[in-house]
């Protein structure tokens, strides 16, 4: 039987509790009338499947397999599906009850993202995926099956964080993008978006190492947020012609507005997708007599996933993937887990769950 990696029960209480990894052998599944049928290639971890396993996200349950993103080969359609899809290489979206509102999910459950809640039933790290023909998309072509599994879920949070947050307006050449916490998938997917679409892409991270690499993927620049008026520094080193920050992409939230306040443009953008530092963030009144707009950000429709997967196809942009582990060895799985923990990633950590065949590459 086909097999499957959920979260299996253990006692403890939300936090410190670290539910472990099962190995599920599941029947092969079989396709509505509008469904498809994945044979998953590679799936993705995000941090919510760390947060998950910590019981810390909402609608934790067992079972369900595990992670928001994959890239697979469709092997079997339903009655009523488009024969196109047959044999295609595809990429799924990450979530549904969120189709094209610019505000956010139009269900009023909510947006309710694949992987291990309740919520969804459904998952990618599993050999076969059954799903509505409606979620796919075609992976982009010069993009590995590996490197396609990393896109999804990051590459859908950064596209509505510098896009449709953000605004095209601020992704033109010569704009100053700032994008915090280089590193994780999301902040560096904001990197490639802004640095694709013409921008001039700053980065910060407490890590001389991280900013050397982002600077190595096509980063102006950056400096060590850990290092005493950093913004000073920053601020030193953008070009002539622009001396300010255009838009900021941030996950940290903490002072990002006190910062901004001092970098950004009159009318500047904070587009924030996470609040790592604190649930917490004041608004200055610096930043209201500049007209600094804070935007909030997270996840996004399947409008913006079918606009980023087609970005992403148009401007051959790549996603940086850390690490990759074959198969469902649960050890080594377990592995990927401890680099998320200790934030030891530069950029997506991925599941080789089946190898591409030669005819599945388009």
């Amino acid at each position: 039987m086909p097999g499957a990696i959920s979260i299996s029960k253990v006692d403890g209480k939300p936090g410190q509790v670290y539910y472990p990894l099962s190995l599920d052998e599941v029947p092969k599944p079989s396709p509505t009338s509008k469904q498809v049928i994945i044979k998953i290639h590679a799936a993705a971890l995000n941090h919510r499947d760390l947060f998950i396993r910590q019981h810390l996200y909402p609608g934790t349950t067992f079972g369900v397999p595990l992670l928001a993103d994959g890239c697979g080969t469709v092997v079997a359609i339903g009655s009523e599906v488009d024969a196109k899809w047959k044999g295609q290489r595809v990429v799924v979206n990450p979530g549904t009850g969120w189709k094209d509102s610019p505000e956010g999910p139009e269900d009023k459950a909510g947006y309710r993202i694949l992987g291990g809640t309740k919520m969804n039933a459904n998952g990618t790290l599993q050999e076969y995926m059954a799903i509505d023909e409606s979620e796919l998309e075609l992976a982009p072509e010069h993009l590995s099956a590996v490197e396609a599994a990393a896109l999804p879920l990051t590459g859908l949070t950064a596209w509505r964080a510098v896009v449709t947050k953000c605004g095209e307006h601020n992704l033109k050449p010569g704009k100053n993008i700032l994008v915090t916490g280089i590193g994780g998938g999301v902040a560096l997917m904001a990197l490639e978006f802004a640095r694709a679409a013409g921008a001039n892409v700053w980065v910060t991270s407490g890590s001389e190492e991280k900013i050397k690499k982002a600077v190595g993927l096509g980063a102006k620049g950056g400096v060590n947020y850990k290092e005493e008026s950093w913004e000073k520094k920053l601020l030193a080193m953008l070009p002539t012609e622009n001396k300010q920050i255009d838009a900021i992409i941030d996950g940290a939230g903490g002072d990002v507005v006190d910062k901004g306040a001092k970098l950004l443009k009159p009318g500047g953008v904070i587009a924030i997708y996470g609040m790592t530092v604190g649930p917490k963030m004041p608004f200055l009144m610096q930043a209201v007599l500049k007209n600094i707009d804070v935007k909030g950000s997270t996840m996004g429709s399947r409008k913006e996933f079918k606009d980023m997967v087609d970005f992403v196809r148009s401007t051959k942009a790549k996603p940086v993937v850390s690490r990759v582990v074959a198969g469902f060895d649960l050890e080594a799985i377990n592995g990927l887990f401890e680099d998320m923990k200790k934030g030891a990633q530069f950029g997506k950590l991925v599941i080789e769950v089946s190898k591409e065949s030669a005819d599945s590459k388009l």
